[in-house]
């Protein structure tokens, strides 16, 4: 019995994270994956769609209207375009030509010659080009490519996506919006569908931004969730763009305290929670973004940074996901959130640096110190290998040919022993967090990057995402599927990312700030959210996180 998750994508950018989620599932195999986990079954003609309820401001959605359905408009029509590839070649090449002012007989000619022409792969490469650029991506139903249920999409239309005014920008305000009986009403009858025609519902994953007032609409989302559905799995994902410019602006102050309002509120309510961003830190000082040494993303674009993170979700949440498991939503958080530790930090190589013609075992020997992984919740640069527990994920590694052992010679490390992929990794994970309790998955299947998803990649990598020596040519760059490494960790770096954090609040002056705690946060309330942050960092403290003991002794 496929183990139902209902997914609440709340907020612009969650949407974008959601929406390159979506397509990941769209293009995946469906072998080692239950895809009914995720998706409703096909009705009729209709391919399966998400099992979601996605929250939006008015102005948010471009071509695509409410009940799911897109306006008119080529690039409208070719995102949501399903079939053939040849003919989807064919619109591109004719709005291309379009855009130079050829003929109509120009067009149509060069529209046959592309159909007739073109390999899959060039016709791939040629659909990203024409219409998945970056500059074009401003929302991101521009890159959704799945159909949706009339009843997924709830538009807020108290507030807009755009503007100067009007905006979504306190905790306040979005804790307000779920207090209003219309709104409540409304949500509530959307989840109801969707879990009402589950056999057996798991959970619920929650995709919040953080940084805006939808980190207020999370709280009330979670707090329902947590009363209405005793007993089922709540994972929160706490989701920020890469922020550029940080200043002492009523902006940045106001995402600071939208994030720890929001990290302390989601976590109390759901059974595990993981800020996930490419910005390289949560508090006021500005870090550089997070790098991939195989990719070349512009962090400017969110239609870049949200295909990173959807790559990285989609691969840490497959515990819950797998065909062959029966480890549920509530277990895996079980596995991590003990002593109430639960906020985990996530990490991930995007794409696991593999040497083509490599076995797994060559790669993690060539890693003996750490795992090339970086944090992804928006952490500084720093390998830390420690962890009180962690569930990693391994995908797009053949599991045969692993072993290079001659019969009867003596193995050449402990590692080298191990029969199969499973028990490498898992020894692997040992020798580098021996204290920790780790539970590990391996799939073959691979992470799929075909459009919409960014060509934003290294000419190192081959087609299948694996590491070359030298360059390949440019006619030869598409990568339509790459390995990918993921897990998600119950660390003690997350005592110094919470601690910072409440000493960049603790240094405010909140009186400055009024107009935030006018839209019904309470001064006192903000104060004891800041105490219970405080608290939560005490629980990832261990002996050796000494730096900061003289700190510890100040007041509140």
């Amino acid at each position: 019995m496929a183990r139902a998750a209902v997914t609440l994508q709340l907020g612009h950018y969650a949407g974008c994270v959601g929406a390159h989620w979506w397509g990941l599932q769209d293009a995946a195999e469906a072998a080692e994956l239950r895809a009914a986990v995720l998706l409703r079954e096909a009705a009729g003609r209709e391919p399966p769609a998400p099992r979601l309820v996605a929250l939006e401001l008015k102005g948010g959605l471009g071509a695509l209207r409410p009940s799911g359905r897109r306006g008119a408009g080529p690039e409208a029509a070719a995102a949501a375009w399903r079939g053939d590839v040849a003919t989807y070649e064919a619109g591109a090449a004719r709005d291309a030509g379009r855009q130079r002012g050829d003929t109509s007989s120009e067009r149509e000619g060069s529209s046959s010659a592309a159909v007739r022409d073109a390999s899959p792969l060039l016709s791939r490469l040629t659909v990203y080009q024409e219409v998945y650029t970056g500059g074009s991506m401003q929302v991101w139903p521009d890159y959704l490519n799945v159909h949706l249920h009339p009843k997924s999409i709830f538009v807020i239309k108290q507030y807009n996506h755009d503007g100067e005014c009007g905006r979504l920008e306190a905790f306040g305000q979005g804790e307000s919006l779920l207090q209003d009986p219309v709104c409540l009403e409304e949500l509530e009858d959307r989840l109801h569908f969707f879990v009402e025609e589950c056999d057996y519902l798991q959970g619920f994953q929650v995709l919040c931004d953080l940084h805006n007032g939808f980190s207020g609409v999370g709280a009330k989302v979670t707090e329902l969730l947590h009363d209405e559905y005793s007993g089922k799995g709540i994972l929160t994902w706490g989701l920020t763009p890469v922020i550029h410019k940080m200043a002492e602006s009523e902006k940045d102050f106001y995402r600071l305290m939208n994030t720890a309002l929001g990290i302390v509120h989601l976590s109390t309510q759901s059974s595990l929670f993981c800020p996930l961003s490419l910005s390289g830190s949560l508090g006021i000082k500005p870090e550089p973004p997070i790098t991939f040494p195989y990719i070349n993303y512009d962090a400017s674009l969110n239609y870049h940074s949200s295909a990173i993170l959807a790559t990285v979700l989609d691969t840490l949440t497959v515990p819950y996901r797998l065909s062959t498991s029966q480890c549920s939503m509530m277990h895996l958080a079980e596995t991590l959130n003990f002593s109430g530790r639960k906020v985990v930090a996530a990490l991930a190589a995007v794409p696991f640096p593999v040497i083509h013609g490599h076995s797994l075992l060559d790669t993690l020997c060539a890693h003996q110190q750490d795992m090339p992984w970086k944090f992804l919740s928006s952490y500084r640069e720093q390998k830390v290998s420690r962890c009180f527990a962690q569930s990693v994920v391994l995908r797009g590694i053949c599991k045969e040919s692993h072993n290079s052992n001659c019969p009867g010679k003596q193995p050449a490390s402990a590692l080298h022993a191990c029969e199969t992929v499973e028990q490498i990794l898992q020894h692997y994970l040992h020798t580098l967090s021996p204290g920790a309790f780790s539970t590990s998955h391996v799939l073959e299947q691979p992470c799929h990057t075909v459009p919409p998803y960014p060509q934003f990649f290294s000419s190192l990598l081959t087609k299948q995402g694996f590491l070359l020596d030298r360059p390949l040519s440019y006619s030869s760059t598409a990568v339509e599927s790459i390995p990918v490494v993921t897990a998600l960790q119950s660390s003690p770096v997350l005592h110094t990312v919470l601690y910072s954090l409440y000493k960049d609040l603790q240094k405010l002056d909140t009186r400055r700030w009024a107009s935030f705690f006018s839209t019904g946060v309470e001064q006192d309330d903000f104060q004891e959210a800041l105490h219970e942050l405080r608290t939560l960092a005490q629980c990832y403290k261990t002996n050796f996180e000494a730096d900061e003991s003289e700190d510890e002794t100040d007041s509140d």
